[in-house]
């Protein structure tokens, strides 16, 4: 099958940017991720995961935690990806911060850490149909 530049093949796996600094925390996010059928991809903070998303057009649900080095927190970087115009997931994570649903963008998911892994996976699933 020939793609495109610029399309998607229909039959490729959906992507998720998991957006994390710590390396543990990170690594099971990923194995999260790839368990539940998804591709990912990912960054150690928001400088990394803007250019990830400057340079790709495949990235489906940004997942990331709030506490992060770089540029901006997670919240800010979920801003920012929202403000790009395209219909991405966004998922938001801490341990430490809750969020008010008034500081997330339109469209976002929050879970507090630890989360629920079946939660997660179920609420990817729904933003990647």
């Amino acid at each position: 099958m020939v793609v495109a530049m610029g399309q998607r093949n229909a039959y490729a796996r959906q992507v998720v940017l998991v957006v994390e600094d710590d390396p543990l925390l990170r690594m099971m996010a990923v194995d999260l991720v790839e368990d539940a059928g998804f591709d990912a991809v990912e960054a150690t903070g928001a400088d990394q995961a803007i250019e990830i998303m400057e340079s790709r057009t495949d990235i489906d649900v940004l997942f990331t935690d709030v506490d992060m080095p770089g540029c901006m927190n997670g919240v800010g970087l979920a801003h920012w990806a929202r403000a790009g115009n395209t219909p991405l997931g966004i998922v938001v994570t801490s341990g430490h911060n809750t969020p008010s649903d008034e500081s997330l963008p339109a469209r976002s998911v929050f879970f507090p850490k630890p989360y629920d892994f079946q939660k997660v996976v179920d609420t990817l699933k729904l933003m990647t149909v």
